[in-house]
């Protein structure tokens, strides 16, 4: 099979269904915002500091396949087959959040971004999670986006703050203090 197809060279690509849109689509850039972010997750996942939650990561990284799949979707069509997202997927970052939350200091400031290399991975996996997050919405106000896809985007990037704070604790590096000028 040959990875190019040359029927994108003019712009368009097609949804799973067949329709074609352009490649500057919502639901392109939607989806290719939940892939970037897939990388990050990636990189997150390689890290020495992680290697007890390789596993969970790479979880997590399925998902946001199955979310990529979705949103790759044309959105009319009901008989489309595509991995399910379901509700523990949520419950899952919750209790993975909840676990690393009961060895941690609690918050007394907000956080610089910073610290260590894989901690600065960690925040740029956040904040793109946040951007995937923001489009998915963006593209439900316009067409049909499964309300569980924002949910596991949202939990997400709370799980991914609170791998920053634990990978901190890991590493026993201090949390770097946001000291605003006033």
């Amino acid at each position: 099979m040959k990875i190019y197809t040359k029927t994108g060279d003019q712009g368009s690509t097609s949804l799973l269904g067949g329709t074609r849109v352009s490649k500057a689509h919502p639901r392109i850039e939607t989806y290719g915002t939940v892939d970037e972010l897939n990388c990050y997750i990636g990189l997150l996942r390689d890290q020495a500091v992680n290697e007890s939650r390789k596993d969970f990561l790479k979880e997590i990284q399925d998902r946001l396949f199955t979310i990529g799949s979705n949103l790759a979707a044309e959105s009319h069509r009901e008989t489309r087959k595509t991995p399910d997202l379901i509700e523990s997927d949520v419950e899952a970052l919750e209790k993975a959040m909840d676990i690393m939350n009961e060895h941690l200091e609690t918050m007394r400031f907000f956080i610089l971004p910073g610290g260590h290399q894989s901690i600065s991975f960690g925040h740029l996996a956040r904040v793109v999670c946040r951007r995937a997050e923001r489009l998915c919405v963006a593209l439900a106000e316009e067409e049909t986006v499964e309300s569980l896809i924002i949910k596991y985007l949202n939990r997400l990037s709370d799980y991914l703050f609170v791998l920053c704070r634990q990978m901190h604790a890991d590493l026993q590096i201090e949390e770097i203090a946001w000291k605003p000028r006033v």
